[in-house]
Parts: structure tokens; C-alpha cells; sequence
């Protein structure tokens, strides 16, 4: 049996030939032995496939004697929400996110909605698959659940409604899901929305909903513009990511997002911890300070983020990938909780999107993600670090390296997720000299590459 589409932290594989009923049927019985769950919340993504792997899914659960919920179409953060608050097992999330259109996959956690990746119960699951199966003594029960209006009461709870103006917003759910979730919301804000790519749809009519993909952007900015719109918003197609672009339709980075967040949920806390990733830190670093927060460094990966928030209780966490982590969301990332934070701030300061942002790309300069195929990470990241680290005021290893000096600093480090080494750089108010070392960087990288 293929079971390759086992990755470090969810499944994710080409449907039929990676993941398919068959399979699926086996995973929810092996999810049932492995941990132990008696009720367990299922849900699925727009894709196609993804009604009849939920369906064996659920029939494999409930053959290894485990009560399923069904909170049917939704997105990941549902799942997150609905095993929080309702006190469940676990719960299993059919989705593939931005993968291409014929993949699907599996997001997977245990009680109060903590991950379970490769470290903790995935790789049993997985090779649990492969050994026969008896069903259980008493077959578990199947419950249809709505969550959709606990869910949006939740998300509102976040802001003070009070305080919310007239304004046009522009979202494009690509597509995916994230329309079902503002259609609700609409009902309680006074924005007007313009719905770009609004309806769910597996075929994907306008691409996969991948907004980190710059060909992918314009739709969204380009209604911005026209429409006069504060913002914009895009997520993909599960919308555990959202990603903003300001009232020129500019695409911000997600790196100038966390500082925006860390900086307006630390004003409402009166002060707490902030984890982050340690690819770009300066301007995180800098508003966590000012706001009267504390500022904890964490290895890249929603698994690493949400146990250190576990660990350090912190309020929120922030990837410059565009997750974004709440303490009274289980820990787990929202793509909906985001914008309305930043709504808030807007209609509070009375401020542009672009003022808010313009005066911290300032600040601190980025080069954004560069990633580079490379035949032998280890050995080129171990010879930059030998080069750079001579004079350097820090050197540090919680996530690849990340070298600093007093003006600039940067951060190589493997990817989790895909076979490519990631480059971030960032300097102190010089974009020449952030470019500079950029460019220096990559030359170095693609000489000890070739060198091999």
C-alpha cells in the first residue's frame, strides 16, 4: 500500500493513486487504536474529493468504535474550534490547503485540539494502516453538528463591535471556503464586503487558492483599486491563512502582519508573551517591546508554535508564513481572526492600512522568503555559517541558523515541508544594504552549490 502521503505534520497526496476511500477507511480505524478516541470531530475542504473521504474516514472511525461528529464543509480552524469547544477526542480535517486541485489530505489532533504530527502519533497511524483490522465490540454512532454559530459568536468575541465604522473591505476566498465564514460574519459588521472568487468550488475555476503565489494576487488588488476598498483580504483554500493587501493593493508581507497583530493583541492583554519565528525578528522584536510584551523565539512549524504557546501560555503567535496562533483559540491558527483585528485597528486609529505598515518596512527592510534548490543543504548552510559567523554579534540554531550583526542579519534554514533551503534578510532602516547582503547570500549559495 502507498502510504506516502504520510507527511511530517498532516497527509497530503495525489487522489486516487496516495489517498483515496480504501485508505482513508483504514486511517480512521487506525486513528481510533492509536489514540485511544471515543468521539472525534470530521470536517472537509471544498475539493471534490474530499465528501467521499470524509464519509470513509467517518465509516472507519465508527467501525474502530468512536462516535463521529460531522461538521461537514468547513475549514481547518473549525475542526480546531468545534474539539475545543465542544470537549472531543480529537477531530480529523479533510484538506489538501493550496496543494494541487487532484490532491486531498488529512490535518489530525488529539483532545483540546493539540497537533498530531510525526513525533507524537502520526507515524504510529500510519504504520498501524498496514496490520489487519477487527471491528469493534460496539460500533460507534454517527451526528451531523452544526458549529457554524458558536464558531462566528467566538470570532466576534475577539473585537469590540463598538468600535467598528463603515468601511469596504475586499475578500477573495480563491474559491475555497473562507466566503461561507464572511457571509456570516456580514451579518454582525458593518462593512460592506466585495466578494471576489466568493463561491466554493473544487474545480478551482481561478487556480488553486494559494495567495503566497504572486500570479495569484492581482485579482484582489486589482478590486482593491477599483473599489476604493480600506483592504483586501485573500486566504487559501481551508483559510488557516489569510494574507492583506492595503488600500493601494499592495501585497504585504507576513512578517509586517505579525508586528501589526502581536502589537494590537498586547494593547488589549495589557502586556503578555508573543512566540514568533526566528526567519525575520527586528520589527516583531521592537512592537512586542513597546507594547509591553515579551518576545519568545520558536522553531518554525505550527506544531513548535503551538506547543511553545502551550508551554509559555502566551496570547498569540505569529509566522511570517501568514499563521497566526491564539491563545483562547486552542492555541491553533485562524485565518478570520486576523483581518478582524486588523479591521479594528483601522476603525480605532483612523489610520491607512499603508501608514500603519509603510513606517515598519522602514524600520526594518526585508528581502522576503527566497527559496533555493540545493543538492546538499547541510554542507552549504554549515559553509555559510563558517563564513558569516567571524565577527558576528549572535549566532543561533532554534530554526537552521540565524546570523546577526549590528545593522543587518538573516536566517538559512531547511524547509520542513519541501526540498529547498529558505533565505530571510533584514537590515535596520537600509534597504541598500539589505539588498546588498542579499544578493551576496544567494551568489555564495549558488557557488558552494555548483562547487557541490
Amino acid at each position: 500500500m502507498d502510504l506516502s502521503c504520510f507527511k511530517a505534520y498532516d497527509l497530503r497526496g495525489r487522489v486516487p493513486d496516495q489517498l483515496n476511500p480504501t485508505l482513508a477507511e483504514k486511517i480512521g480505524r487506525a486513528y481510533v487504536e492509536v489514540t485511544g478516541a471515543k468521539k472525534v470531530i470530521v470536517g472537509y475542504d471544498i475539493r471534490l474529493s474530499s465528501p467521499e473521504i470524509a464519509e470513509a474516514l467517518s465509516s472507519g472511525l465508527m467501525a474502530a468504535g468512536a462516535d463521529v461528529f460531522d461538521i461537514g464543509l468547513c475549514g481547518t480552524e473549525q475542526v480546531y474550534f468545534a474539539t475545543s469547544h465542544y470537549k472531543m477526542d480529537g477531530g480529523i480535517m479533510v484538506t489538501a490547503s493550496h496543494n494541487p486541485k487532484d490532491h486531498n489530505g488529512m490535518k489530525m489532533v488529539g483532545p483540546q485540539s493539540r497537533p498530531i504530527s510525526s513525533d507524537n502519533g502520526l507515524n504510529e497511524i500510519r504504520d498501524r494502516v498496514l496490520e489487519p483490522f477487527a471491528d469493534a465490540a460496539e460500533q460507534g454512532s454517527y451526528e451531523p453538528l452544526e458549529v457554524m454559530s458558536a464558531y462566528v459568536d467566538h470570532l466576534l468575541g475577539y473585537i469590540d463591535a463598538g468600535a467598528l465604522k463603515p468601511m469596504t473591505i475586499v475578500c477573495n476566498a480563491g474559491n475555497g471556503g473562507a466566503g461561507l465564514v464572511i457571509d456570516e460574519l456580514e451579518q454582525h459588521l458593518p462593512f460592506e464586503f466585495v466578494k471576489v472568487h466568493h463561491q466554493p468550488d473544487g474545480h478551482f475555476p481561478n487556480g488553486v487558492p494559494n495567495p503566497i503565489l504572486p500570479e495569484n494576487r492581482a485579482a484582489t488588488a486589482d478590486a482593491v483599486i477599483e473599489q476604493g476598498a480600506a483592504m483586501g483580504i485573500a486566504w487559501d483554500g481551508d483559510y488557516d491563512r489569510c494574507f492583506f493587501f492595503d488600500e493601494n493593493g499592495r501585497f504585504i508581507e507576513g512578517y509586517y502582519i505579525v508586528g501589526l497583530l502581536a502589537d494590537q493583541f498586547l494593547r488589549k492583554t495589557g502586556g503578555g508573551k508573543v512566540i514568533h519565528d526566528p526567519r525575520l525578528t527586528w520589527n516583531t522584536l521592537d512592537l512586542v517591546k513597546a507594547a509591553g510584551g515579551e518576545a519568545i523565539e520558536s522553531k518554525t512549524g505550527h506544531a513548535f508554535i503551538k506547543q511553545r504557546m502551550r508551554d509559555e501560555d502566551a496570547v498569540y503567535g505569529g509566522e511570517m508564513s501568514a499563521h497566526h496562533y491564539f491563545r483562547d483559540f486552542a492555541y491553533c491558527d485562524s485565518g478570520m481572526i486576523p483581518w478582524l483585528l486588523v479591521a479594528e485597528r483601522l476603525c480605532q486609529s483612523g489610520q491607512t492600512l499603508s501608514s500603519l505598515i509603510d513606517a515598519r518596512i522602514e524600520a526594518y527592510p526585508a528581502s522576503g522568503e527566497i527559496n533555493r534548490t540545493i543538492a546538499d543543504p547541510p554542507k552549504v548552510i554549515a559553509a555559510i555559517e563558517a563564513k558569516y559567523s567571524v565577527g558576528a554579534k549572535s549566532v543561533s540554531h532554534v530554526d537552521g541558523v540565524s546570523i546577526e550583526f549590528d545593522d543587518w542579519r538573516f536566517n538559512l534554514r531547511m524547509s520542513n515541508t519541501e526540498p529547498v533551503v529558505r533565505l530571510n534578510v533584514e537590515s535596520r532602516a537600509n534597504i541598500p544594504l539589505m539588498e546588498e547582503k542579499t544578493k551576496e547570500l544567494l551568489a555564495e549559495m549558488d557557488r558552494l552549490n555548483k562547487e557541490g
